[in-house]
């Protein structure tokens, strides 16, 4: 027999149902677990439909299923509605929204809140609780120092020289010669909003206690983070083996008054000038802190965290421009029937769906753009328009994939050696190694990169009359005028750009150090290159989202849904319809600037709650 606990939706309740022989169906026991909520609270109600899934990795159950093939004695599983599972379930840091402060623990940062920090919107502070953990780590290394133990990062040489014992009296000064002699990164500086997120991630993976960094140079790192004064980091230099040595040796540099910085006070200019002139004194390093300084992964994880965070906004935009393009093309609704979708419990792909079709003729949200052509016996439509969900679903579920690695990465201890303070000493590992946050956004860049190529099959219908049944090239007199000819091959250049950027650079690896460090991730680069893909897939849709919107207003006086005419709406309050030929780059320039701002998305967000309500009251 297995016992299956069962937690009901938007609530506390859990359900221990017992399966006597294991053969019973998913359904089955949703039902049971329904019938027993319903005994304890009558005027709930069962569900016509049931989305279940398994806590621990979020994937949705089939409900054919026998429960003995899916789930073991005692798995946690959640009947969810579709809202659930659109949502970002993370703890959160403490915001004092007043005095616009963040209170950092090391433990609970998400991607949202530090992108908040790179804006330069708030301050940081520690709680008491998390100074009193840095003091006590701190203790253990100067014990180490005073017992004259030998230990790696404190008092010998670094990479290959780890063998090599440094006298006491050169103890400040190897600090400060290891940061310097790591400062060897090369490119185009970082934007001061990324410098400014890699600093800030730095201090709240310092402030888990792990690195042995004293009070007194952590106060004073916190202190030049609220000046916002913001070291200059090149791009180029790391590949993700001891972490981002290179990009996080130049942010400690100019902490120590090397290098440059920027400070709203000041702009760009001397580092010790830029210190100097905001009151704030350079560090000088003490021993093990400057190698705590140097060892993580946040050049790849503050990185990875707006790629994350972009990636998201894209995603749910792609499904609103994609619905519109689906109006636009006169796209046959039902291939977003939920039966359909139930029987392939992708959480993704069902997500989407609902999506769609919240957004799509229904009786709700009637189109007469839908009624025009709903007899006209159309059977498929291409795959760029009916595998909607199956395509853009997997991407979603790609991105909520790295969305929880990313943020396990910006809450972990990366440097080397650790201070252990429960058992009071240091141990040498690898968790500075990249490939972690390497191989997830590798596969972010991919996930991505799925919805541009999407984007582009569908442009292609547009400008193909056969295919659209609308002018070619989506304009009213063809010849005199080209219409969406260009933007359709400048969309094509940026997929197949996409397409070598997709190649995994963590799947490379150059030996460093003199073969100390055998194996790397190349991560840092995997980070810039998501960035990139999400760049030009923004691109993509914003071309695909002018086509859609020329699209309808080629079908007028039809109109289509509200919340389809409200993006309508909010397209030609900046950019007109094509009548005739005008100089194009400003007109893609602005709708990228929609997508950007994530508008799309925040006009059509109440549309599908109001619409998922109402269904749930029609299955009722």
């Amino acid at each position: 027999m297995l016992r299956i606990p069962v937690i009901i939706h938007n609530t506390n309740e859990r359900f221990l149902i017992p399966c006597e022989t294991g053969k019973e169906n998913v359904k089955w026991l949703c039902q049971t677990a329904y019938t027993r909520y319903i005994e304890k609270f009558p005027d709930a109600s069962m569900p016509q439909h049931f989305m279940p899934r398994r806590v621990f990795d979020g994937s949705l159950l089939s409900l054919n299923d026998c429960v003995g093939q899916v789930l073991k004695d005692n798995e946690l599983i959640q009947i969810d509605n579709m809202n659930n599972l659109d949502d970002s379930q993370y703890l959160s840091i403490i915001i004092d929204e007043e005095h616009k402060l963040m209170t950092l623990d090391g433990c609970n940062m998400k991607p949202g809140d530090l992108i908040c920090l790179g804006s330069g919107q708030y301050r940081i502070e520690l709680s008491p609780e998390t100074w009193d953990l840095i003091r006590r780590g701190r203790e253990i290394i100067e014990d180490i120092i005073c017992q004259k133990k030998v230990v790696y990062g404190i008092n010998t040489g670094f990479g290959s020289f780890a063998e090599t014992v440094i006298p006491d009296h050169q103890l400040y000064e190897l600090q400060s010669r290891l940061i310097l002699s790591h400062c060897a990164g090369v490119g185009k500086p970082l934007e001061i909003e990324r410098a400014r997120m890699i600093f800030a991630l730095r201090i709240n993976v310092l402030s888990k206690g792990f690195s042995g960094i004293s009070e007194e140079t952590l106060r004073k790192v916190i202190a030049i983070f609220n000046k916002s004064c913001v070291p200059e980091i090149p791009c180029q230099g790391s590949v993700g083996a001891s972490g981002d040595l290179s990009p996080l040796a130049h942010l400690s540099a100019a902490l120590m008054g090397t290098g440059r910085m920027w400070s709203p006070k000041t702009d760009w200019g001397d580092a010790k000038d830029v210190l100097d002139q905001n009151g704030l004194e350079s560090i000088v390093y003490k021993p093990k802190e400057g190698l705590a300084m140097v060892n993580g992964t946040q050049f790849i994880t503050a990185l990875g965290a707006e790629a994350v965070e972009r990636a998201i906004s894209l995603a749910r935009q792609a499904d609103v421009i994609a619905a519109l393009s689906t109006e636009g093309l006169r796209g046959n609704v039902r291939a977003f029937h939920p039966s359909i979708h139930a029987s392939r419990p992708y959480t993704g792909q069902n997500l989407v769906a609902q999506r769609l079709r919240s957004l799509l003729d229904s009786k709700l949200y009637p189109s007469k753009i839908y009624d025009s052509h709903a007899q006209c016996g159309k059977m498929q439509d291409a795959y760029s328009i009916r595998c909607i969900p199956q395509v853009h679903g997997i991407s979603w579920d790609t991105i909520m994939f790295v969305q929880k690695l990313i943020t396990v990465e910006m809450n972990s201890a990366t440097d080397n050696p650790l201070v252990l303070v429960d058992l009071k000493e240091t141990i040498s590992g690898g968790n500075f190694h990249g490939e972690y946050p390497a191989k997830a956004l590798d596969y972010l860049a991919i996930g991505v990169h799925e919805l541009g190529s999407m984007s582009e099959c569908r442009m292609t219908l547009f400008i193909t009359e056969k295919m659209s049944q609308l002018p070619a090239f989506l304009t009213p007199n063809g010849g005199l005028n080209s219409g969406f000819m260009i933007p359709q091959y400048t969309a094509a250049a940026l997929v197949s750009e996409n397409k070598g950027l997709c190649h995994p650079s963590s799947v490379d690896t150059i030996a460093t150090s003199a073969g100390q460090e055998d194996h790397v991730s190349m991560g840092a680069w995997s980070a810039r290159k998501a960035l990139m893909v999400i760049d030009n897939v923004e691109k993509i849709l914003a071309i695909e989202l002018l086509m859609a919107c020329q699209a309808i207003d080629l079908q007028r006086p039809n109109t289509t849904t509200p919340p389809l005419e409200a993006i309508h709406k909010l397209v030609r309050q900046t950019i007109d319809k094509w009548d005739e030929d005008r100089f194009m780059a400003p007109t893609i320039e602005a709708a990228i600037r929609i997508i950007r701002s994530g508008d799309l998305w925040t006009i059509v967000e109440p549309y599908i709650q109001k619409y998922h309500e109402w269904y749930q009251n029609q299955q009722n």
